[in-house]
């Protein structure tokens, strides 16, 4: 039997860390996405089992604020993309500035200079990646893939897909196809 998930990972990655925080008995607030403040600076040996602990979880404390901040930039790429309650129609800029409380040049400024790519390459290629797990699961249609994913139309995802991917979606997903065909052959 197979069921299907859905998960906001923002939610569960908050979740995971005040439960950590806190049998750690630690003082502090989060703010927004990736940012903890602490009311007292956490000594030595304190940071070293905060490090063990969320490690264990794939969470990585980051000492560099420029890091930091475009990784925060892409947890909240992702939450944009994959929250369908958030308005897709505001304008996409607006809501990253709003958010992380930093100019739209200053993110995309910093942005570019960690990664050598944009903001808005980032965006399509998270879209891409997203699509192609939508298109893997075999669940939605292209129209609602498309409509998830806020294009305007199925010819603009499938033109940034094959551009993307060098695959048409259809292709992708025969490929997928043949592959867990395979996968069943050999069990």
């Amino acid at each position: 039997m197979r069921i299907y998930l859905k998960f906001d990972f923002n939610t569960i990655c908050k979740t995971v860390i005040q439960e950590q925080l806190n049998a750690m008995g630690m003082d502090y607030t989060i703010h927004g996405v990736g940012e903890v403040e602490f009311r007292r600076k956490p000594t030595q040996d304190e940071e070293q089992r905060m490090e063990d602990m969320l490690g264990n979880y794939g969470i990585e404390i980051m000492d560099d604020h420029q890091i930091a901040l475009v990784q925060r930039v892409k947890d909240t790429v992702t939450e944009w993309i994959l929250d369908e309650e958030l308005p897709k129609r505001y304008n996409f800029s607006t809501y990253l500035s709003d958010k992380l409380n930093y100019t739209y040049t200053y993110l995309s400024s910093i942005f570019s200079e960690a990664t050598y790519s944009s903001i808005e390459n980032f965006v399509i290629l998270k879209k891409i990646d997203i699509a192609k797990t939508f298109i893997g699961q075999n669940n939605l249609t292209l129209t609602e893939i498309a409509y998830k994913l806020n294009y305007s139309s199925v010819a603009h995802l499938s033109a940034q897909f094959k551009k993307t991917t060098g695959l048409t979606p259809s292709s992708f997903q025969k490929i997928i196809k043949k592959r867990k065909e395979r996968s069943l052959t050999k069990e």
